[in-house]
């Protein structure tokens, strides 16, 4: 009883923020899914930590380590789960009953923010238009328990080839939208071309029996099921439709059972369900610490006695060492948001009578510039002592309503100033350019850009001076572009379209790797270059290696043969031939990999470690097998493994059709 009534008293505390944050996020252009809060204890978060955000999932040992690590991460190196929350519509967010209301606060404005990138990003779209997340796998969660709950069927055997599928869960085609595998009766019956091609030879049944025996049939139609035009990188499904189980009993494999059948499909549903988070996560984690970060500290969400916790747990968050994910991405949503208002305003700037890019940094005076840029006082300072000045202010920019209710009482101003100021308004008031870390942004515009934005402009002396022109500068350009990129990147087109020279050098970004010949690890570049080439790859496949079908019937044995896209990044050998081990497993005859190492000649590394340089390795093409039994690796000429090394354009992994 006592635990009921603190929750209901948590969710009292909350009702108002839960409500006002809805508010000032759609002042702000958001435009989220509805949210549906829930109130939790310290035990029931880390449960929902290790099921990934939701309430039931299928029967597996994987659940409790991860609880298990929560619980010790919590317990003793003081680590915190300040929010979870998961894409469905509605999404349900959930709010520990322990936090304070500084960290209550900061939450649901974070969650807000993460709300509105589900519903408004493209590869979320990928894997459903109408979303149902948390049915969806309390259904998994219900029919696998049913599987195991089975007398037929193993219970150790069903985790055994969970485990299976589990290995391989990012092996999918993140690019392409969801699409269920299944194939029916009618649908099996229609592809088979071979007995279409045995029925119109006329043959008797016996000669047909005698001649074509059923087992040599069935091989005949694997190997037509295994020919592949191009490489296929959905290997969930490709096991699905073309796959079988080893049977150890009888030494071969067999069709897998219905079981089996569901468990992959179910699994393979799951991974495109989260390949969207994994795929956007730097944008999807900058995006809401953006938002918290404008409605706690520059709208004041948080209270005058709350800011100062408010401040403590954003640096938290955005201090974790490691690549982190809410840091980078969250200076790169500024980044684009101040070159979109410094584009902006340099464009009205290039309009001035006596102003071209060649002349631009000399005869601009930026400090006026900057001066004519600030917001209107009356937009900076809002409160019930100044409200009647909002009035002389464009319509376009104040919220009339707001203003109305504000002097009958209805709102609190000095609380809640945002309530009084349109869209418009709020993006003068906050406009990136002004801000004190900002300052020098528009006068470090490189020529290289002031030439572009010149080159097709037409009425190139629209003002008679700079006052003229700055009053025509639209505010909302910075947010309306972030709007736009929300819309459509996911993070490898997010770091190559917006990770720039100037933006490296700004924020000191650099490359490390071990040293061979130190045996630590050194920084080995500034170049923006090499620091994009890296921060790339760590985003492309979920950071995972890329492996894809090549071949179902290969070297006709109806063999698998998978080829990694080697990207300069070899395979952990040891760890590639675990996960073939269970790959095996899926298709039930042998399975071969190919790949690309880099091998170092003893002697050329002894005298690399002499000289103090690191050794210039060779690439070599490499198959690895596994029958069941043995691995077999053996060198590939080039000319096998080249089909499989990355292109520059392959670094940058976009769909096809994007790089038209």
């Amino acid at each position: 009883m006592n635990k009921r009534i603190e929750t209901q008293r948590e969710a009292e505390r909350v009702r108002e923020p839960v409500v006002e944050a809805r508010k000032l996020a759609r002042k702000l252009g958001l435009d989220p899914y509805p949210v549906k809060y829930w109130i939790i204890d310290y035990d029931e978060m880390n449960e929902l930590i290790a099921y990934d955000g939701f309430q039931e999932r299928y029967p597996h040992w994987r659940w409790g380590m991860k609880y298990d690590r929560q619980q010790k991460q919590g317990q003793y190196s003081g680590g915190k789960a300040f929010e979870i929350v998961i894409n469905d519509d509605p999404a349900h967010a959930f709010l520990q009953e322990t936090n304070s209301i500084a960290d209550q606060k900061a939450v649901i404005t974070h969650v807000e923010a993460h709300s509105d990138f589900f519903a408004k990003n493209r590869w979320y779209r990928m894997f459903a238009d109408e979303l149902d997340a948390a049915a969806l796998l309390s259904r998994h969660a219900g029919r696998v328990r049913s599987i195991m709950a089975d007398p037929e069927t193993d219970r150790e055997e069903v985790e055994k080839w969970i485990d299976n599928v589990l290995c391989l869960q990012d092996n999918i085609d993140q690019h392409q939208a969801f699409k269920q595998q299944h194939r029916t009766r009618d649908e099996e019956t229609e592809t088979d071309e071979l007995g279409d091609q045995l029925a119109d030879m006329n043959l008797s049944d016996e000669v047909r029996d005698e001649v074509f025996d059923e087992e040599w049939l069935e091989a005949q139609r694997e190997k037509r099921a295994g020919t592949l035009e191009d490489p296929e990188k959905d290997l969930l499904a490709y096991l699905l439709e073309h796959g079988r189980a080893y049977d150890p009993e009888e030494g071969k494999a067999v069709e897998m059972e219905d079981w089996q059948k569901d468990v992959l499909e179910m699994l393979r549903t799951e991974s495109y369900y989260f390949a969207a988070q994994k795929t956007t996560k730097v944008m999807n984690e900058g995006w809401a610490a953006y938002w918290e970060s404008m409605m706690m500290g520059e709208e004041s969400f948080a209270g005058a006695d709350e800011f100062i916790e408010y401040a403590d747990h954003q640096a938290r968050v955005l201090g974790s060492p490691g690549l982190n994910p809410y840091k980078l991405g969250k200076q790169l949503w500024e980044y684009i948001e101040n070159t979109e208002n410094r584009r902006e305003v340099v464009r009205k700037l290039l309009r001035v009578k006596g102003i071209t890019w060649r002349n631009f940094h000399n005869v601009v005076e930026f400090d006026r510039v900057m001066e004519l840029l600030e917001p209107d006082p009356a937009l900076d300072a809002v409160n019930s002592e100044t409200l009647s000045d909002l009035e002389s202010l464009d319509s376009e920019k104040i919220d009339e309503e707001g203003i109305e209710r504000a002097k009958a009482g209805e709102i609190d101003v000095d609380a809640h100033p945002w309530k009084v100021l349109s869209y418009e308004g709020l993006a003068e008031r906050h406009f990136s350019l002004c801000k004190l870390q900002n300052r020098g942004f528009l006068e470090a515009i490189p020529q290289s850009d002031l030439e572009q934005y010149a080159r097709y402009m037409m009425d190139d002396e629209r003002y008679e001076s700079a006052e003229e022109a700055i009053a025509d500068v639209e505010f909302t350009s910075g947010w309306n572009r972030m709007y736009e990129v929300r819309a459509s990147h996911n993070d490898v087109t997010f770091l190559d379209g917006f990770l720039t020279k100037e933006f490296v050098t700004d924020n000191d970004y650099f490359t490390y790797e071990f040293s061979q010949t130190t045996g630590d690890y050194r920084v080995t570049s500034t170049q923006y270059e090499d620091v994009k080439k890296k921060l790339m790859l760590q985003f492309t496949n979920f950071g995972k290696p890329t492996i894809a079908v090549y071949d179902g019937n290969y070297e006709n044995r109806n063999e698998l043969l998978l080829g990694h896209h080697y990207n300069g990044v070899m395979l952990d050998i040891e760890q590639a031939a675990r996960t073939l081990e269970r790959i095996y497993d899926l298709w039930g005859r042998p399975v071969n990999l190919k790949t690309i190492v880099k091998e170092v000649d003893e002697r050329d590394a002894e005298i690399a470690r002499r000289r103090d340089r690191e050794p210039e390795p060779k690439e070599q093409g490499k198959l690895l097998r596994y029958d069941g039994d043995e691995f077999e690796m053996e060198d590939l000429p080039w000319s096998e493994v080249e089909d499989i090394a990355a292109t520059e354009i392959d670094y940058n992994t976009k769909p096809e059709e994007w790089l038209a």
